[in-house]
Parts: C-alpha cells; sequence; structure tokens
C-alpha cells in the first residue's frame, strides 16, 4: 500500500461530520451554436460514463481499516462505480441560479464515502439560460486547489472546433500535460541517484535551518508591525465559532479588466485588490451583523508551491494577512493590507521550500484541534478566514465546442472558521466562491453585494471613474 504523507493525512485526520474536509468547484459552460443545454448535459454524462479508462488519482481511497490503516496508507480500486460517481441532475423550475447555488449548497454539505474514491461529479441542466453546469467535489487529501483547476484545464481546448473532450481522469490527459511540459531530456540514471544524494543532502540541511528560520520569523513579529505574525492572536468574532454540518454557497463573477485597471494605477497585484475587496466586504458585513471588532480582521491566505503544471496533491504553505477592517477610509485600508501581504511573502521568500511549507503547517496547526470540545469556544484564533486565490487559464476554454464561461470555487468552511472565500480567474474574468456555515452566518450573499461596493471604492482610490 502505498504510503500516506501527512499533508495528506491531516484532511482525513481532521475530518468529522460538521467539517467536511472537500474541494470542490462548479463550472458553467454555454451549448455550441445550434445544441440546447439538455442535448450538451447528455453528451458530458454519456461521454463521461464511456471514459472507463481511469488514472491512479481517481482510484485512490483510505486503505482498511479506516481506523488503522487509513490514516497512513492509500489503497487503489481497480473497478470504479461510475453510477455513483457520475451523477446527472435537472434543477426545479424557473431554473434560476438560485436554485443551482441550493443544489450545490446541499450536496457540499455531505460526506464522501471513504469506501470508495473519495470524489462525485455531478452534470446538471434546467438552467432557464441553457447553459450546463458541472458541480464537483473531490477530497482535500487527494489534492489542493492549484491541482483541481489543473485537472480542468487539462481536459478542455483552446479551440472552439476540437472534439476531442474526454473525461477528468482520462490518463491520455497526464500524458499530455507531462510531455508539454518536458525538455524531452532523460537523464541519466547515475546522474538520478546522484540527483537524489544531493536532495536528501538538501533538506536535512533545510531541517538544520528551521530553528534559526523561526527565530528570524519572530524577531521580524516583534519588530515589523506590517506583519501580522502566528504567534498573536486575531480578533473573536462570528466568524470563528463551532460550526454545524450545512453550508450555504454564494458566487459571482467580476470582469477581470476591472480588477487590473485599479491594480495597473497603484502599482499594486491583482492578488491585492482581490484581498482588499474581501476586507472592506466584511467590514460591511460585520457592520450590518454589529459584529465588527475594535481591532483588524487576519485572513490565512494559502500560498501554492507548485513548481509544475503535471505536479499534484498537496503543495501548499500559507501568509497572514492584516485585512484593515478596523480602518474605514477604503484608501487606507487598501495601504495595510498591500503592507502587510508585501511583508508576508518578503518573510516566506527568506525560507527554504521545506521551511516554508513548514511555517505554512504551523499557520494551520491548531485547525487540527479545532474539534476537540471547547478548543474554539476558549482558544483566541489566530485568524479568522481564509481565501485562496487560485491563478485559472488565461485562454478562452471550450469541451468539445461548449464555452466554459464561469468556473467557482467551492472550498470548505470549518470549525472555527465559519467562512472561506476562494477566487479563480479565468480568461477574462474573476471568479468568487463563498462557503460558509449555513446557520451561523445568515444572509451570506449580501457579501456579494459588499463586494462590489469595496471594488467601487477602490476604483475610486485609483482614480478610475466608471
Amino acid at each position: 500500500m502505498p504510503y500516506m504523507p501527512v499533508t495528506e493525512s491531516m484532511f482525513l485526520i481532521a475530518e468529522t461530520r460538521e467539517q467536511p474536509m472537500h474541494v470542490g468547484g462548479l463550472q458553467l459552460f454555454v451549448p455550441r451554436e445550434g445544441q440546447s443545454g439538455t442535448e450538451l448535459a447528455e453528451e458530458i454524462f454519456e461521454t463521461f460514463q464511456g471514459c472507463t479508462d481511469v488514472r491512479r488519482l481517481f482510484r485512490k481511497r483510505p486503505a482498511s481499516p479506516a481506523s488503522l490503516f487509513g490514516y497512513a496508507a492509500w489503497s487503489h480500486d481497480e473497478e470504479i462505480d461510475f453510477d455513483y460517481h457520475v451523477r446527472r441532475a435537472v434543477l426545479p423550475r424557473p431554473g434560476r441560479i438560485r436554485e443551482l447555488l441550493r443544489y450545490v449548497s446541499l450536496n457540499h454539505s455531505a460526506l464522501l464515502d471513504r469506501t470508495r474514491p473519495m470524489w462525485e461529479l455531478h452534470i446538471i441542466d434546467g438552467l432557464e439560460d441553457g447553459r450546463v453546469a458541472i458541480y464537483t467535489k473531490i477530497h482535500h487529501s487527494l489534492v489542493d486547489g492549484v491541482s483541481a483547476l489543473r485537472l480542468l484545464e487539462n481536459s478542455l481546448s483552446t479551440d472552439p472546433d476540437d472534439r476531442n473532450g474526454t473525461a477528468w481522469w482520462d490518463p491520455r490527459l497526464v500524458r499530455r500535460s507531462s510531455n508539454s511540459s518536458s525538455s524531452g531530456s532523460r537523464i541519466p540514471k547515475l546522474s538520478a541517484v546522484a540527483g537524489l544524494v544531493g536532495q536528501a543532502v538538501g533538506v536535512a540541511g533545510q531541517i538544520v535551518g528551521a530553528a534559526p528560520a523561526a527565530a528570524r520569523v519572530a524577531w521580524t513579529a516583534v519588530t515589523d508591525d506590517d506583519f501580522s505574525s502566528p504567534f498573536v492572536p486575531a480578533p473573536r468574532t462570528m466568524l470563528d465559532v463551532s460550526i454545524g454540518s450545512a453550508r450555504r454557497f454564494a458566487a459571482q463573477q467580476w470582469p477581470m479588466e476591472r480588477l487590473r485597471a485599479i491594480a495597473s494605477a497603484l502599482d499594486i497585484t491583482l492578488n491585492d485588490v482581490i484581498v482588499a475587496m474581501c476586507g472592506g466586504a466584511l467590514r460591511s458585513y460585520l457592520i450590518d451583523r454589529d459584529d465588527l471588532p475594535d481591532t483588524p480582521l487576519v485572513a490565512a491566505i494559502p500560498v501554492s508551491m507548485h513548481t509544475d503544471d503535471a505536479s499534484e496533491g498537496n503543495l501548499v504553505t500559507a501568509i497572514l494577512a492584516n485585512l484593515a477592517t478596523d480602518q474605514p477610509d477604503p484608501e487606507r485600508r487598501l495601504a495595510t493590507v498591500v503592507a502587510s501581504t508585501r511583508k508576508a511573502k518578503q518573510v516566506i521568500r527568506g525560507l527554504s521550500p521545506l521551511q516554508a511549507l513548514m511555517f505554512g503547517a504551523a499557520a494551520f496547526a491548531p485547525l487540527a484541534l479545532a474539534p476537540v470540545p471547547g478548543f474554539v469556544r476558549y482558544t483566541p484564533p489566530q485568524f479568522n478566514l481564509i481565501i485562496s486565490n487560485v491563478p485559472g487559464p488565461s485562454e478562452q476554454l471550450y469541451w468539445n465546442g461548449a464555452r466554459l464561461e464561469g468556473a467557482y470555487p467551492v472550498s470548505i468552511a470549518m470549525e472555527g472558521l465559519a467562512l472561506n472565500i476562494t477566487v479563480t480567474t479565468t480568461a477574462d474574468q474573476v471568479n468568487f466562491g463563498l462557503i460558509g456555515a449555513r446557520k451561523e452566518l445568515p444572509s451570506l450573499q449580501r457579501l456579494l453585494t459588499h463586494l462590489d461596493t469595496a471594488l467601487e471604492e477602490l476604483e475610486k482610490v485609483a482614480g478610475i471613474v466608471g
């Protein structure tokens, strides 16, 4: 049985009925000319059901018995029950986006079956505008957000006339991705052995240097006000509570050109604009709920450590960012956010790759204790929510001529983290996906309105007239 790294097993260990640990995505496709939504949905369903050659990633499940080996090793199923994993659904009338988001909310609340490979794919039509949706859920122990988005990208084409669309688990997609990222040369066996020895020596050196690196991080936390340290607790809010298993999903997209115009005018990054939007929206939302703390909210922002298109699994560290929610002025709030993220990235760049992963693990470590009764109630939070930005395809993509119009991430809400905001970028859109604990965060969709208002405020700061 293949060994399960701790970066994968921790998502199984942390999972409870109230805290499902799967990630997901909602994609919207516009049928090609002359094709109805029902016809496209049937075409996708038949193609996916017929793709019975499945790459190993989609055959993995925890080894049995789950209580003993299931946290330490993987097993692989030879046969896949496609009637279970690939599902067909039709929305009730009138087929609004509201009905689609309700469908995703309800299905994202349910645990994946650990006795099977831990993924599901739902093909959904019945939308009044004729589009077709694909909702996927896959356990976080199998992939992180970057890996999941690459699975989608690799199954699509930039050519609207391409009719070779296939399922995401088709092994040919892995070979195609590997070939495109390979230089075409082969390393001699002796060089490969030398490389492995060098890697082992390098890892040992990084581990030895972990203590001095930790000391540098601690010193920065003491001497630099811009650095949001994992050693300093965040304020307690309605986001930092124990939660039930029910979820609510909200999603919306904004034109990429609007956010890029702000970033260009102010000489900041697209991610700075996204984080500042979230800070402004959360300030307004908490004011609505009479729950805005005097000190600023802190967000954990995952940072991908993937180095090539073929890599998969979980390779993520994290930085902490001051969202400046205590600041009513949008310009000053943005300045604080930018200074905070820049300092955090500077600290991460000063670490080796392994040390960076260890830093992220330390930042997220309290989440492993969150399911322990009383932990969330009596322990100050290190951060208030997770904000992820997963860069997606820069070109327009198609599946058998059907145009990908939206790709919305559906992430994880956890004990003590009732809200997760994840963003993906596609060719000309920025897609926000908000997942929240249904009971604990009422009127979650109001955050979408506040995000739009925050974007307008940033445009005014940048001197952009709408």
